[in-house]
C-alpha cells in the first residue's frame, strides 16, 4: 500500500510544521488511500550545511525509490525553489508562503494530478527540470499569504512533547539571518486559536507543550484588540490561568523580549506549571561583533537579563543559547571577549555553530572583503567545545541527590535495552530512569549520578 514519509530539517518550529502537515496527510488519506508513495522533505537554509543536507537527503531518497513523489518545501524550498525543482525525482516545490496548502497540494500529487484542487492553489511558477524532463510545478512567493498551519489538534502521540507553533516570520534584520527572506514578516496565531490548542491538547491527556515560533518574544505585536496590547506574557498568563495544562514550556526567546512581565511568571510559576528553562540567544560576547550582526542587545545587557532570570527562578534555572564563531572581521580579541562572557554566564547548555554566509544576506557580502580564516573557526570551535562540555557537566552534577520533576519520553530502542526509560527534567536536563515507564507520565525522580553521554541517571522518587 502507497504511503508517505516526511523527513524535518531544522529548528523547532520547522518540526513544528512538518508534524501538522502530516497530520493533514493523515486525515487526507483516511478518506482516499494515497495511490503513490509520497517523501516530503521539510528543509532548512539557515546554513550552507543545512541546504547540502537537504538535497543530500532527495537524493538518497530517489535512489532508493525512484518511483516515490518527493515534495520539497519548508525555508530552502523558499529561498531557492528552482534549484530545488531540479532535482532528479522532485516533483513539486512548496515554499513557505504556501505551506498551509502543502498537505492538499501533496494528496493531489500523490494521485498523479499536479492541477491544483481549487482555484487558491495556483503555483506562482512552473519551472523546467532538465533532469526530469517535466515541468515541476512550484508554488513560493513573497507574499506569505498561505503560510500558518493551524488547523490540526495537538496530541501527545509521536512527540510526547510537541510544539505549538505560535509565532511565523520576524521583523528583525540580523546581517548573517536569512529567514526574514524565507519564512517573511512576524504574523501571530490570535489567542482565541492558541486557547483552543492548548484546551484540546489537554483534554487528549498532553501533559507537556512548548510555545514555539522563528521569533516567539514578538507574539502578538501584529494583532490589534481594542486598547489592550497583545503580549506573550499576557498569553502565557491566560494559558497558566485558563486552562488546566500541567506543564508549559517556552520555546527560545530573543534577550530583549524576556520583558518584566515575562519574568515575573517565571517568580510565580516557575518549577510547577512554568518550566524553569530559558533559551537567549547570545551569537556573540563581543560588543563590536553583535553590532556587526545588528542585533538589538549589548553583552551587558544580555547579562542583565540572566541575572534577572534566575532572580525570577532561583539557582535551578537552565540557561542555553545559540553562539555564532566566525562571524565576518571576527579577531582575535573580539573571540577572546566572547570566550570570557562564556565563562561568566551559568549557561546549561550551548548549541555551536560556525558562521555560514547566506545569499541574499548583508552577511555574504561582509564575508566576500572579511572572512575569518577556516583554521581559525575551527580553533575556537574547539576552545567554545570545551568550554561547554565543562559548564553542562557542572550544571548536571549539581543535581546529584536531588529529586527533579519530569516527563518520560518515547525512549530509544538503545536506551530501553539497558533497562531505562528516557525523560526529560522539568529545567531541561536528559534523564536515563531505571525501569521500563510509559511515555507522558509526570513524576519526580531522584538523580543518583551522571552517566557517560552527560543524561543524568536517575530511579522514581516516592
Amino acid at each position: 500500500m502507497a504511503g508517505f514519509s516526511i523527513e524535518n530539517f531544522g529548528c523547532r518550529a520547522a518540526r513544528a510544521d512538518g508534524e501538522a502537515i502530516a497530520g493533514r496527510l493523515r486525515v487526507l488519506a483516511e478518506g482516499q488511500p494515497l495511490a503513490s508513495d509520497v517523501v516530503v522533505v521539510n528543509t532548512c537554509s539557515v546554513t550552507a550545511e543545512a541546504d547540502r543536507a537537504a538535497r543530500a537527503f532527495i537524493r538518497r531518497a530517489h535512489r532508493r525509490n525512484p518511483a516515490a513523489r518527493i515534495v520539497v518545501t519548508g525555508c530552502y524550498a523558499q529561498r531557492a525553489p528552482q534549484e530545488l525543482a531540479g532535482l532528479p525525482g522532485v516533483t513539486a516545490v512548496v515554499g513557505n508562503s504556501h505551506k498551509a496548502l502543502a498537505p492538499e497540494i501533496i494528496f493531489s500529487l500523490a494521485h498523479g494530478s499536479v492541477t491544483a484542487p481549487s482555484p487558491s492553489f495556483i503555483p506562482v511558477a512552473s519551472l523546467f527540470s532538465a533532469s526530469t524532463a517535466h515541468s515541476v510545478p512550484v508554488w513560493a512567493d513573497d507574499r506569505f499569504a498561505h503560510s500558518f498551519l493551524e488547523d490540526l489538534q495537538l496530541t501527545p502521540g509521536a512527540q510526547t512533547r510537541p510544539n505549538l507553533k505560535i509565532q511565523e516570520g520576524c521583523g528583525n534584520r540580523c546581517t548573517f539571518c536569512v529567514i526574514p527572506l524565507t519564512r517573511g514578516p512576524s504574523r501571530s496565531l490570535p489567542r482565541a486559536v492558541v486557547l483552543r490548542h492548548v484546551e484540546g491538547f489537554v483534554a487528549s491527556g498532553g501533559k507537556e507543550l512548548v510555545l514555539s515560533g522563528i521569533n516567539l518574544g514578538r507574539w502578538g505585536r501584529d494583532i490589534s484588540s481594542g486598547q489592550a496590547r497583545e503580549d506573550l506574557a499576557g498569553l502565557v498568563r491566560d494559558l497558566l490561568k485558563q486552562t488546566s495544562l500541567p506543564r508549559l514550556r517556552l520555546s527560545s526567546i530573543e534577550p530583549m523580549d524576556w520583558d518584566n512581565n515575562l519574568i515575573d511568571l517565571l517568580n510565580e510559576f516557575g518549577g510547577s506549571r512554568l518550566a524553569r528553562h530559558a533559551h537567549l540567544p547570545l551569537q556573540s560576547g563581543s560588543d563590536a561583533v553583535l553590532r556587526r550582526m545588528h542585533r538589538r542587545y549589548r553583552p551587558w545587557h544580555y547579562a542583565d537579563k540572566v541575572s534577572a532570570l534566575f532572580s525570577a527562578a532561583g539557582p535551578d534555572l537552565t540557561l542555553g543559547a545559540d553562539v555564532m564563531v566566525g562571524f565576518p572581521g571576527e579577531s582575535d580579541r573580539e573571540f577572546d571577549e566572547t570566550l570570557a562572557f562564556v565563562r561568566e554566564m551559568p549557561f546549561g547548555y550551548l548549541h555551536l555553530f560556525p558562521f555560514s554566509p547566506r545569499p541574499g544576506t548583508p552577511g555574504w557580502a561582509l564575508n566576500q572583503s572579511w572572512p575569518v580564516p577556516p583554521a581559525a573557526v575551527e580553533e575556537r570551535m574547539t576552545a567554545l567545545r570545551i568550554v561547554a562540555a565543562d559548564k553542562t557537566l557542572a550544571h548536571r552534577s549539581r543535581f546529584i541527590g536531588q529529586d527533579l520533576a519530569a516527563i518520560t519520553l518515547h525512549t530509544p530502542e538503545a536506551v530501553a535495552k539497558l533497562g531505562c526509560t528516557a525523560a526529560l527534567s522539568e529545567n531541561f536536563v536528559p534523564i536515563n530512569l531505571g525501569g521500563h515507564i510509559p511515555a507522558n507520565q509526570l513524576l519526580d525522580v531522584r538523580i543518583t549520578g551522571v552517566h557517560s553521554d552527560g543524561s543524568l541517571a536517575g530511579i522514581p522518587s516516592h
